[in-house]
């Protein structure tokens, strides 16, 4: 499952959870195709913002649990074990190299986006809808 939630400043102004489309052969390669699909979502608001004159200043934050899909969005070197993760999500380190995007690492007990794609105990959901500013109604 892919799950991300965009913020601009403090507000929650996107969110999606779908099925990957593909079979991934790795973890470091289901979530690099994670922020590859985070990397999509926020290239299409920080164009959008552009459009409507407040383009964004600071590089936009994609925050992934997993060190690898982490440093594959860095490192242009491709080993042994990555070259199985397809060229076509590689635009990723476009975005890094130019500054648009900065790719870093959050444990896994702070990936709000988990919310959207796992099943969770009570008191850690609760707290994740709390940090996405969502409330019961």
């Amino acid at each position: 499952m892919l799950g991300y939630a965009v913020f601009l400043g403090g507000n929650l102004v996107s969110w999606s959870s779908k099925r990957q489309q593909v079979v991934s052969r790795s973890s470091a390669e289901a979530e690099y195709r994670a922020v590859a699909n985070d990397v999509v979502e926020a290239s299409w608001l920080r164009q959008l913002l552009a459009e409507i004159y407040s383009p964004l200043a600071k590089s936009t934050l994609v925050y992934c649990d997993n060190v690898s899909a982490v440093y594959l969005s860095t490192n242009p070197v491709q080993h042994q074990r990555t070259k199985h993760v397809g060229i076509d999500l590689h635009f990723v380190r476009d975005f890094v190299a130019i500054g648009a995007v900065r790719v870093l690492h959050v444990p896994t007990t702070s990936q709000f986006a988990d919310i959207f794609t796992k099943g969770l105990p009570f008191l850690t959901f609760a707290e994740f809808r709390s940090s996405l500013n969502i409330c019961r109604g």
